[in-house]
């Protein structure tokens, strides 16, 4: 999800006023210390202009 804000030219700040939530909260989950819904997931996603279901492909395929 790191790499999906920053090709996306979005700061922390910047993401977080996307999803309307602390900056705070975006490090949090970033970090992996605060588990992301399905909801603010496809939001993030949508911030990146990226598709949820490819980018949920892209995560699978790291683990």
């Amino acid at each position: 999800m790191i790499a999906a804000r920053k090709t996306a030219g979005l700061t922390q700040v910047q993401m977080a006023e996307k999803l309307g939530v602390g900056q705070s909260y975006v490090s949090k989950i970033e970090r992996g210390e605060s588990y992301v819904d399905v909801m603010t997931f496809v939001d993030w996603c949508h911030s990146c202009d990226l598709s949820p279901g490819k980018c949920l492909d892209q995560i699978i395929e790291t683990f």
